[in-house]
């Protein structure tokens, strides 16, 4: 099934436009919902992407906002077609992660199972589908007092299904990941020793097998994209989404401008870190201050 289309991507673009028509038309959801007789819930879920438009609704909803031109009308009804026909049930769906992960993190991982291109950046550590299990179980276990326990296991288990799903993408040449990391990440000891050594073997060997391209950024480059947290930049057909990320704190950005500034910083950074030979013969000599001589 090509990238375009996919249901995910199908769904986004209906909804997009739609949004953008309604804000062209100088209408609020609370307008389209009376005149479309909907709840406003329904307008809402529609242009968030958590539930996809049929085309008979979608036809009617078009004229109310002026949308006329044909060629645009068919597409979209195409597309809603796809988004509808071709959805399927996933994990990151079912109840008990809908009700323990953020909306935008959900979001992120609907978008992991369709993008051609990820380039992640992260300040603090390894990024989530590259986590071991026992590293992300001693990571998120710091937020204990946060976050209740049931929260905690199901977003253990979330980071090991985004891991299997996305690596496995990865391997078979469907998405190409860039990673890069702040120095700090490859230093600090999170789950010990022993834990913290078996997290850097595991991204030295993703690097080895070209399932990721990894590099760091030294403490000793001042470079802008530091100024930002942790975020990801993720090339869905014809466009890109951004999700950023701040302690517990999380959100989906699909706005260009923001996209774009947060690319344009990582692609100048990413020239100018450690290359990937550097990155490994960093990550060689922290296991062996780890570990010590084998």
């Amino acid at each position: 099934m090509p990238e375009g289309d996919s249901p995910t991507v199908a769904r986004r673009r209906v909804r997009l436009a739609l949004r953008e028509a309604r804000e062209k038309a100088d209408l609020t959801q609370n307008q389209v919902a009376e005149e479309m007789e909907w709840s406003l819930s329904k307008v809402i879920r529609i242009e968030n992407g958590d539930v996809s438009i049929s085309p008979n609704d979608l036809k009617p909803l078009l004229t109310y906002l002026g949308v006329r031109d044909k060629p645009i009308v068919a597409a979209m009804v195409a597309d809603a077609r796809i988004a509808r026909t071709r959805q399927r049930q996933v994990w990151f769906q079912t109840p008990e992660f809908r009700e323990n992960l953020t909306d935008a993190t959900r979001k992120l991982v609907e978008y992991e199972h369709e993008a051609s291109q990820i380039k992640s950046y992260a300040v603090y550590y390894v990024p989530g589908p590259l986590q071991t299990p026992d590293y992300a179980k001693a990571l998120m276990t710091r937020f204990e007092d946060e976050l209740t326990a049931d929260q905690i296991s199901r977003r253990i288990e979330a980071r090991k299904l985004r891991r299997e799903a996305l690596l496995a993408r990865a391997e078979a040449g469907q998405v190409r990941i860039l990673v890069m990391l702040d120095e700090s990440v490859l230093c600090r000891t999170i789950g010990g020793d022993t834990i913290f050594a078996a997290q850097l073997r595991e991204l030295r060997r993703l690097m080895a097998a070209e399932i990721i391209t990894m590099r760091m950024v030294p403490f000793r480059l001042d470079a802008p994209v530091t100024n930002n947290a942790s975020f990801d930049i993720l090339t869905l057909g014809e466009g890109e989404v951004l999700y950023r990320e701040t302690g517990l704190g999380d959100e989906m950005l699909e706005d260009k401008d923001s996209t774009a500034k947060h690319r344009t910083r990582y692609d100048k950074v990413w020239e100018d870190v450690a290359d990937e030979a550097t990155t490994l013969a960093f990550i060689d000599h922290q296991i062996l201050s780890l570990e010590g001589p084998q």
